[in-house]
This record gives C-alpha cells, sequence and structure tokens, in this order.
C-alpha cells in the first residue's frame, strides 16, 4: 500500500528544532501547508524532551555575548564555523524570551524576580536558564501545544526512508516514508525539505539518547549528495548511570551536577580529576572529563563495574532534592538516592557534532534542503558545551523556519525522480521479504562494540582501522538482514532499516577520524595527542559522489576570534 501527499513544506523530526521551525513558518506565513514527521509521537519523542540541565543565554548585563561566543569556540577546539557560532549567541535571548512570552515556557526564577541562571561546566559565567532539572520537557511540552494550536499536520509514529531528488539530483523535491503503524509508504512532494530528525551516536554500545534516534536524518542527506562536516567529532557525556542489565544504563546525570560543584572519585577513592584539569576540575568541558573517566578505568582505577563514582551529597540533601528533583527519582529506581548516596557513572554517547554543512539560516548545498539542530553541524566545532544543544535546535529551527518561508514563495513544486520512489520502496521491502537471515538485533550489538572500542573516545591509527574493516563486514552481513512478521509494527523491520543508516554513518565517522591527525575536543588520538593549530585548523567534509564518499578540507574561518 502507498500514499501520496504534497505540502509546501516537509519538516522530518519534532523535537526543538522541528517545532520552532514548523510554528514561526505557520507565524510568518499561515497560508504555507506544513507537514510535520515524527518517527514517535509528537512531543514524547526525541532527545530535546530529554534536555535535564537547561539552555544558556545571555541575560545578565555582567554577561556577554562576547563571552558566551568566547566560551563555545574555545570549547569547540576553534573548529566552530564562527558565524554560526556568533549566530546562536546572538540569536539565544530574543528566542528565550520567546519561549517565554508567547510559547508559554515557565523557567524557573531568581529571588528577585529575574529568570534565574546556572553554573554549567566550560563556562565563565553562570548562564544557563532551566526549569529544575526536566528543562526539556517544559519546552517540548508548550511547543506541542503550540503546535496543536495551530493546526499544523503531523504523521506521528512515521519514518522518513530516503530524500526524493530531481533527476540531475541538484534540487530535493520531497522524501519517501513510511507509515511505522501500517507499514504503507507514503510519498511526498514539497517545495522545501528540513531536516531536523536530530542525528543521536546510538551506534555506540553506551548511549544516552533516544533510542529512535538512529542518524536517518544525516544517513538520507549523504546518499542524496549533501555535503557533511567534521564526522569524527561524536561527543560522550561523562556522566552516564552504570546499572548493568537495565534500560537506564547509560542514562545522563546532568551537567548542573558538576556545575553546582558535583566530585568524582575513581574505585580509589582519589578526586581524579585534580590530575587531568588541576584549575576547573569537575568543571572542564565534557570532552575532558570524559576522558579521564574513561582513563581510569581503563586503566584499572575504576570500580569493579567498570565506573567512577560521583557525589553531590556534600552539598546537602535539601539542596539535592530541591534542584536536582528529576535525577534524584532516576537514581531512586535502581536503588540509591542521589542526596545522600554517590553513584557509578562512566562516559556514554550522547551527541553528534558533525552533520549536514549549513548556512546561519540552514540551507544546505542542494536546493531544497535545510538542516537544522543536530542533523546540522558547524555551531559546535569539536566539541559541545553543555546547555548549547537546546539552544542550536530552537535558534536554528526559527531560523531555518522563516527562512523556508521566504524561499518557497518563488520555488516551483518539481516532481520527484520515480525511479527513486520504486527503489526506496525496494530497498526496504528486501528485509520482510527474507525469510531467513542475519538478526537486526545482534547486529546492533555488535556494531556497539565495534564503535565502543575502534571509534570511541581515545582512538588511534590501529584501532580505526580495525574499525572500517568491521564495518564493511557489518555492512555486507546487514545487507542480508530478516525481519519477519508483517509489516504493521515490526520491530525488527524497523531495527533493520535503523542499521542500514548507522552503519553508513559509522563508517563516515570512522573514516573521518582516521583522517583527523590531531587531537581536539571530542576526537583524541592516542597516536596524535597534541592539538596541532598549523596543520589542523580545518574542517573535514564528505560527500557521495558516484556511489563512493569523497573526502576533502577546507580551512576554518578564523574571522572574529583566534586561538
Amino acid at each position: 500500500m502507498t500514499g501520496e501527499l504534497t505540502t509546501d513544506i516537509l519538516i522530518l523530526g519534532t523535537g526543538g528544532a522541528g517545532l520552532m521551525a514548523a510554528l514561526h513558518a505557520r507565524w510568518r506565513d499561515p497560508s504555507l501547508d506544513i507537514t510535520l514527521v515524527s518517527k514517535g509521537l509528537l512531543g514524547k519523542s526525541g532527545c530535546t524532551r530529554m534536555v535535564q540541565g537547561g539552555y544558556n543565554v545571555v541575560l545578565d548585563a555582567r554577561d556577554s555575548i562576547q563571552a558566551h561566543f568566547e566560551d563555545t569556540v574555545r570549547g569547540g577546539g576553534f573548529l566552530n564555523d564562527q558565524d554560526l557560532a556568533w549566530t546562536l549567541v546572538e540569536d539565544a535571548p530574543r528566542i528565550v524570551r520567546e519561549l517565554e512570552n508567547r510559547i508559554g515556557c515557565l523557567f524557573d526564577r531568581a529571588p528577585d524576580g529575574r529568570i534565574h541562571q546556572k553554573a554549567f561546566a566550560g563556562q565563565t559565567f553562570d548562564r544557563t536558564v532551566h526549569v529544575g532539572d526536566l528543562t526539556g520537557i517544559e519546552i517540548m511540552a508548550r511547543l506541542r501545544d503550540q503546535v496543536l494550536a495551530a493546526g499544523i499536520r503531523c504523521l506521528e509514529e512515521t519514518r522518513g526512508l530516503e530524500l526524493l531528488t530531481s533527476r540531475d539530483g541538484s534540487r530535493v523535491v520531497g522524501a519517501v516514508l513510511l507509515d511505522i503503524r501500517s507499514g504503507n509508504f507514503v510519498t511526498v512532494r514539497s517545495k522545501a525539505t528540513l531536516l531536523a530528525t536530530g542525528a543521536g551516536p546510538l551506534m555506540y554500545q553506551r548511549a544516552a539518547c533516544a533510542q529512535e534516534k538512529t542518524c536517518d536524518g544525516i544517513a538520507m542527506a549523504y546518499r542524496a549528495g549533501a555535503h557533511l562536516m567534521d564526522m569524527e567529532m561524536v561527543q560522550f557525556h561523562p556522566t552516564g548511570l552504570v546499572v548493568p542489565g537495565s534500560r537506564l544504563n547509560g542514562a545522563l546525570l546532568e551537567e548542573g551536577l558538576r556545575g553546582a560543584g558535583a566530585h568524582l572519585f575513581n574505585g580509589q577513592g582519589e578526586r581524579y580529576m585534580e590530575r587531568y584539569d588541576p584549575e576547573r576540575k569537575e568543571r572542564s568541558t565534557r570532552d575532558r572529563v570524559s576522558r579521564a573517566g574513561y582513563l581510569e578505568i581503563a586503566n584499572g582505577r575504576g570500580t569493579p563495574n567498570g565506573a567512577v563514582w560521583i557525589d553531590v551529597a556534600h552539598l546537602g540533601a535539601s539542596f539535592v532534592e530541591t534542584n536536582f528533583t528529576g535525577m534524584r527519582e532516576r537514581c531512586l529506581r535502581i536503588g540509591v538516592d542521589l542526596a545522600r548516596e554517590r553513584i557509578e557513572v562512566c562516559p556514554t554517547a550522547h551527541f553528534n557534532m558533525g552533520g549536514v554543512r549549513i548556512n546561519r539560516d540552514g540551507f544546505t548545498n542542494l536546493e531544497g534542503l535545510f538542516a537544522a539542530g543536530e542533523d546540522a553541524a558547524g555551531v559546535h566545532g569539536a566539541n559541545r558545551l553543555g546547555g548549547n544543544g537546546v539552544a542550536e535546535s530552537t535558534v536554528f529551527g526559527a531560523r531555518a523556519g522563516e527562512a523556508i518561508t521566504h524561499w518557497v514563495k518563488t520555488a516551483s513544486q518539481d516532481e520527484p525522480n520515480s525511479e527513486q520512489i520504486t527503489a526506496a520502496q525496494s530497498e526496504a521491502n528486501q528485509f520482510l521479504e527474507r525469510a531467513q537471515g542475519e538478526n537486526p538485533f545482534a547486529l546492533r550489538e555488535e556494531l556497539g562494540k565495534v564503535m565502543w572500542d575502534g571509534a570511541g573516545i581515545v582512538r588511534d591509527g590501529a584501532k580505526l582501522n580495525r574499525a572500517i574493516t568491521s564495518l564493511a563486514e557489518l555492512q555486507q552481513r546487514a545487507g542480508q538482514m530478516a525481519a519477519p512478521g508483517g509489516r504493521a509494527f515490526n520491530p525488527g523491520w524497523q531495527q533493520s532499516l535503523d542499521m542500514r543508516n548507522l552503519i553508513a554513518t559509522s563508517e563516515l565517522m570512522a573514516r573521518s577520524a582516521l583522517a583527523r591527525e590531531d587531537s581536539r575536543g571530542a576526537h583524541f588520538r592516542d597516536d596524535f595527542p597534541n592539538t596541532d593549530n598549523v596543520k589542523w585548523l580545518k574542517n573535514i567534509y564528505l560527500s557521495r559522489k558516484n556511489g563512493t564518499a569523497t573526502m576533502w578540507q577546507e580551512d576554518v574561518k578564523l574571522d572574529r576570534l583566534k586561538p
């Protein structure tokens, strides 16, 4: 069964970026037909709703846009697109006020009535706006309310399979979707398509992102010919819960704990961050704290469960109970009281800094294709500061929504390549049609180990080459995955489609990591441990041409700040 739909603006993804884009497009031009596509449920899926910590923004007169910009670029190892980084910090104050005054978010207040801002690691000023430690739930609930009130069409439990292009490949003109509930295909013709699927490094054996985030947007963009950038840059959050055998294994204890004064101890009781960053200690950037925890565990100084300890009990039970309600409840589920006991944690894959290359309004190299949020690259460089993620999603979602609204006024509705539609459906159907074959869930476990061991927190050339070889083997086996059981709500089929995208993006990450022969931000090479600003102030690009990956490098434009 197949269906067809024609729309002005197609938005794949319903996190902060997708919903902000839809609202800004609707507000700018109510006559436009807008279609949102959610792999899960509207407002209930993706990672924006999982944001615990908060939103970095300059609101205090003692703070400055320049200071936020410098923190962002220095934290990103100077690999950031500085135009994008400046746009982030410059637009954030306006967007936070819009979230509160137009969308209805109720942020926590200071005693004097102003929006409260707390400390986050890697920043020189306390600028993180929040709602306790459940900030993302508040933002997504209010955005969902506004989308429903605006009457914007949303296809829930529907996934993108392939982008459709014009016959010459220069323009994106829609997409082939799959309705997960029925198993039916939907062909969408659109003037503009926005990727806001949220990427997500779920190819690692321990990851904190939402389970539906499997780099679908990046994989679809790559296959369509979009330019990708900095795919080697994968952030590991330093404090994921260690709960062997539980689905909470890898779930985050957010940045605000370290900002508030949490201490990290190894299995021998040593406060080890004093060795890795004596000045900032636990308030160092995520890349440094993650690497420190990884090395402590790898060198035999972890706990019996392969973890380190985080401790906030010294801050006082009442302080923790008041300020970190969500995290305390999460820990109580596993039988530990965060307010009174230390908790076992270790690094967990968290965020993709790399993705589709965009400009400040979300345009890509392909006409008709836009990207925002974690699908896009350039804002964070080699490492994202905690609190800059939801800021990026809402700032660039809003910008893309407005830019698309202007762009579609003069855009035509081109016909898609019919051969692509047939090929996309055939590619997806093959897993259903195979009665026996590789188990997609077993392959997922193997992929997690390959990426964790070979392209994880500490890398080297030998590990990366082994990972690339293993990924090629997994790619071959993935072509033989079988998912019998019917079309409707078939978990094996969905996992097979996820694996196709996860393996493809894993290979791009590993190849980019092998090419970058220095250590910078989240990318650490044991065989090239120094940051080389002479040779490697460069972004690594990837694009698919004639079925194969083409890689090149371009110098970072240091037009506002230099190392």
